[in-house]
């Protein structure tokens, strides 16, 4: 993906437009399946399969918490894949060929209830083990394919319009499948199908446009525990990742809210698709708006202003949405609002991350993309984890009772509230939690001299 002539106006002739586009559609299958599971797994196994609240929210957490200990390993291997062959390919196509049949096995349950638990959390396992393949090397690349800081935040940009596109996608087309399909297993089952064939298509692009990209780990692969022990001085990043997950877990919990807030509070299951693209829609327009912010204003502050306001809308949908359909313009207009700020809360901690690594780099002598890109998507997948288990628990709590989709219950208007409370206080509070440690990264930016704007304005006025 590295080329060699002129891109055009705003693009550096090291990259070219062909390998921004090249590297970033794999963004598409990223997004899709960072959504698809987090917006409707759970509520497949409560409404379809019949599991209990709490025990559904075991199954979507717990395969996405062994992340956090197998991303690390992946990134390990990554690095010494690396310095052997000078590329990061092998692990990508390895997760690129592993990931459309095991996400597709996770919506073709064959039961309901225990069997349903057993099955569904062992095909979530190994596709998210399969996901990680991919995706760690995936997020290592950024910092190979360009020295500049300039370079990396519009290779960043390119990445999350393609994310935001392949969200959007997910969210608008995976509920209208299931309804299409015919609803209950077989809907689900169909669903499965035909986004993992999407996701096939998506990650083989990047995968075999990575082996233009020449890998610059270090003179030599470290061990996990010395990569790890190296890493460690590396405080900024680690505050950075802190603000990032519990980002992750606002986000994702709202994502698990959405179809049961469609079906109980404003009345229409079908409702979920225009609630999750009115969330995403905006962040499409929003990514270059936010791109042009940060380099008048800095990308920290920019991402700050981002965290608050959409604590503030989060706050806002409880009494939006609970006043039921007959409010519902309010709701999707706050929902509006939200995907203004995620736009931001995508673009400017994936652009500050390069930074981090190549700060690292002229600390300890070695260039460890593959480390920390391991720690980053293994802290990622802990928050979207969290957020669904967070929200079952909230559930279980307020009584919420689960059913089949022959079978559906009317539930409690405690039950009907911890929903709400989940899609809308909850998130908030997590987004103000991650406001201190943005505090405390901004503190190692300065100690460090780590940019927050990029040298060349010239080139983040540009269209992506």
């Amino acid at each position: 993906m590295t080329g060699r002539t002129e891109a055009g106006p705003g693009v550096p002739a090291d990259v070219t437009r062909r390998d921004l586009a090249t590297y970033a559609v794999g963004s598409i299958g990223t997004g899709i399946y960072s959504t698809v599971p987090g917006l409707l797994l759970l509520y497949f196994m409560t409404d379809t399969l019949g599991v209990a609240a709490g025990v559904a929210g075991l199954v979507v957490t717990l395969p996405k918490a062994w992340d956090a200990f197998f991303n690390p390993l992946v990134g390990a291997a990554s690095d010494r894949e690396a310095v052997r062959t000078g590329r990061r390919t092998r692990l990508l196509i390895a997760g690129t060929i592993a990931l459309p049949p095991a996400f597709a096995v996770m919506f073709l349950s064959p039961g309901t209830g225990a069997g349903a638990v057993l099955w569904v959390i062992c095909a979530f396992v190994l596709a998210t083990s399969a996901f990680a393949l991919f995706q760690v090397p995936y997020v290592a690349l950024p910092a190979e394919m360009s020295d500049r800081p300039e370079v990396r935040t519009r290779i960043m940009v390119w990445r999350i319009v393609f994310l935001t596109l392949g969200i959007l996608v997910a969210g608008g087309l995976a509920p209208a499948v299931v309804t299409l399909g015919g609803d209950g297993r077989r809907g689900y089952g169909i669903m499965g199908l035909t986004v993992g064939a999407v996701l096939a298509v998506a990650l083989l692009v990047p995968a075999l446009g990575s082996r233009r990209i020449p890998a610059r780990p270090g003179p030599e692969p470290l061990g996990l525990v010395a990569a790890f022990r190296t890493a460690l001085g590396n405080r900024a990043f680690f505050a950075l990742l802190a603000a990032f997950v519990l980002q992750a877990a606002a986000v994702a919990i709202m994502l698990a809210a959405a179809p049961y807030v469609a079906t109980y509070q404003l009345g229409s299951r079908g409702l979920t698709s225009v609630l999750f693209v009115c969330l995403v829609a905006p962040s499409a327009v929003a990514v270059p708006l936010w791109g042009r912010a940060a380099i008048r204003w800095g990308r920290l502050r920019c991402l700050t202003a981002a965290t608050g306001v959409f604590a503030l809308a989060a706050v806002l949908l409880w009494p939006a949405a609970g006043r039921g359909a007959a409010h519902i313009t309010a709701s999707l207009t706050l929902c509006g609002v939200l995907g203004v700020c995620y736009a931001a809360l995508q673009v400017l901690p994936l652009s500050l991350l390069p930074d981090t690594v190549h700060a690292d780099a002229a600390r300890t002598g070695r260039l460890q993309s593959g480390a920390f890109t391991g720690l980053w998507t293994a802290g990622e997948t802990a928050g979207l984890a969290a957020g669904p288990g967070l929200f079952s628990l909230a559930l279980a709590l307020a009584g919420f009772v689960s059913s089949t989709h022959d079978h559906p219950v009317a539930q409690t208007a405690t039950a009907r509230a911890g929903v709400l409370l989940g899609f809308s206080v909850v998130p908030a509070v997590l987004m103000l939690a991650s406001l201190p440690a943005l505090r405390a990264y901004g503190r190692r930016r300065r100690l460090r001299t780590l940019p927050d704007t990029d040298p060349n304005p010239q080139l983040e006025t540009e269209n992506a």
